[in-house]
């Protein structure tokens, strides 16, 4: 009789965290972050929990391997929030064109950003995750009443630059010169953040 085994990875070489990414990515789209559970995820791909927490770490960490993001912003907008709150729009702009300046990280984020318009399940995975994560990161920075809606101006304003001027191309959008684009943005963006 062949003893029987406890949860865990299974027998032979398969693509063990391959299989984990694909079940999270098919939950994150059906069910949304907030109904997607590590537990779940493990169930689909046959594994345990601990095994999901082994190959990513937490939930968000997961998420963001699903969703291929070319970055944390757990990671990039923490020191967005670091500084004084008259510099926070400075700050968020900056950091919106540099990320977008980085050539190795814009092809995978107008990826995103052509999926999102094009599939719900990818729309979804952003605004159910993606904005989550960035929330909790900016969210303590915002002042005033409707921190959440005030948040979202912010990025979307930020977002519409980024496709009119790295996606679409629109000029003179597309030829400015970075540090200008950064000087003009940030007024727009600390209106919304601060108000």
């Amino acid at each position: 009789m062949t003893p029987s085994r406890g949860p865990g990875r299974r027998p032979g070489t398969p693509d063990t965290r391959g299989e984990v990414l694909t079940a999270a990515r098919t939950s994150f789209a059906d069910k949304g972050f907030e109904r997607t559970t590590i537990r779940a995820v493990a169930a689909s791909a046959g594994v345990a929990p601990a095994m999901v927490h082994h190959f990513f770490g937490s939930k968000e960490d997961l998420f963001l391997e699903a969703l291929a993001a070319p970055f944390d912003p757990r990671v990039v907008l923490r020191p967005v929030v670091e500084g004084p709150p008259d510099e926070l729009g400075l700050r968020l702009a900056r950091t919106f064109v540099t990320i977008w300046e980085d050539e190795s990280r814009r092809e995978p984020l107008v990826a995103l950003v052509r999926g999102a318009m094009t599939s719900e399940p990818v729309a979804a995975m952003l605004r159910d995750g993606f904005l989550r994560i960035i929330a909790s990161v900016l969210g303590p920075a915002v002042a005033g009443p409707d921190p959440l809606l005030r948040l979202q101006l912010a990025i979307s304003q930020g977002l519409g630059m980024e496709l009119f001027r790295y996606v679409v191309k629109v000029e003179p959008l597309a030829s400015t010169p970075p540090e200008e684009l950064i000087q003009r943005l940030a007024p727009v963006l600390q209106h919304h953040l601060r108000g």
